[in-house]
């Protein structure tokens, strides 16, 4: 049992997919960065200097100035500025992630028309063979190049 857990573990998908996910939440921090400390700033100034992440509805009876005075009380408190930073964070990175793959996907559609223009069908057994091919492998049929 042991050595196919190993055997697994060891796999490429799941080493690639272990990467991905320790890159995405290093990028995620970078996003978040981004959006907290970059892009909601300028936002809340033009907004009459509102910070997205101190807008809170507070639940409980007893009024707190701060969401940091509520939250150190122990008030109920729905933090919808933080949802929006949370919403704008993924927006972002949606946007990176398609930027990125677009390319990678144009890329991927390129090389996988050159593969399939560099094969043809042969007339008589219909093996895929080299478009170059005079010759099938399989049938042996001479077929035109």
């Amino acid at each position: 049992m042991w050595d196919e857990f190993k055997a697994f573990v060891m796999r490429g998908s799941v080493v690639d997919m272990a990467v991905g996910v320790i890159l995405g939440t290093a990028f995620g921090k970078i996003v978040a960065s981004l959006v907290s400390d970059i892009l909601l700033p300028p936002i809340g100034l033009l907004l009459n200097e509102v910070d997205f992440s101190s807008l809170f509805i507070n639940l409980s009876r007893t009024p707190y100035r701060s969401l940091a005075q509520a939250k150190a009380a122990g008030a109920a408190t729905i933090n919808y500025g933080i949802f929006v930073n949370d919403v704008i964070n993924f927006l972002i990175v949606a946007l990176v992630m398609f930027c990125l793959i677009k390319p990678i996907n144009r890329w991927k559609g390129i090389r996988a028309a050159a593969a399939a223009s560099a094969v043809k069908d042969c007339p008589y057994c219909l093996s895929q063979i080299p478009s170059k091919a005079v010759r099938c492998a399989q049938c042996t049929s001479q077929v035109n190049p």
